[in-house]
């Protein structure tokens, strides 16, 4: 059960880092597009400026859960990478357990009503010739952090198998030695 967890976790996080993969390609062709417009064509496009954020906004957000997989999120990486892995497995399982999941679930559900108020509402850009529909970009807060959540799951067992297969050549457990 925990192996198919796992390669459930890996894949989807790995699909999630192509996504953002792609993202940034597009980000970077509308910026490479609207600087082009803006100082070889004299025009611009508030769209194209505003597709910007919105291409980098959902590329940071989807980006979240592959940075987890890959053990590439912040944290304080002077102390944490002098440890033993069972130590790193422990700290990784605490933070999960006591920060990223709650964090992640209060955002998700937090952000609920922020994005139903924008759909109620027709939000659109407060800027002429801006895009419509703003509750599409605000949709992808709590989307991203339920999928960070669920990718939590997988952190948990990654670590989970850290903690269980570093012991030391005797047999006994090393436990925060």
């Amino acid at each position: 059960m925990l192996d198919r967890l796992d390669r459930l976790y890996a894949r989807t996080s790995d699909w999630l880092g192509w996504v953002t993969a792609i993202l940034l390609v597009l980000m970077t062709l509308n910026v490479f597009l609207d600087v082009v417009l803006r100082y070889v064509f004299n025009t611009g496009s508030i769209a194209l400026q505003e597709m910007e954020w919105h291409l980098f906004a959902v590329m940071f957000l989807l980006g979240i859960s592959y940075g987890l997989k890959e053990d590439s999120h912040v944290r304080v990486d002077v102390i944490y990478d002098q440890l033993a892995p069972r130590k790193k497995a422990v700290i990784n399982l605490v933070g999960t357990f006591f920060f990223l999941i709650p964090f992640s679930l209060l955002i998700a559900f937090g952000s609920i009503n922020f994005v139903a108020e924008a759909y109620e509402s027709g939000e659109v850009s407060g800027d002429p010739g801006g895009l419509p529909y703003r509750w599409i970009i605000k949709a992808a807060i709590p989307v991203s952090f339920l999928i960070l959540a669920l990718s939590s799951l997988g952190f948990i067992v990654q670590n989970l198998r850290r903690f269980r297969d570093n012991r030391d050549r005797s047999g006994e457990h090393e436990f925060l030695t």
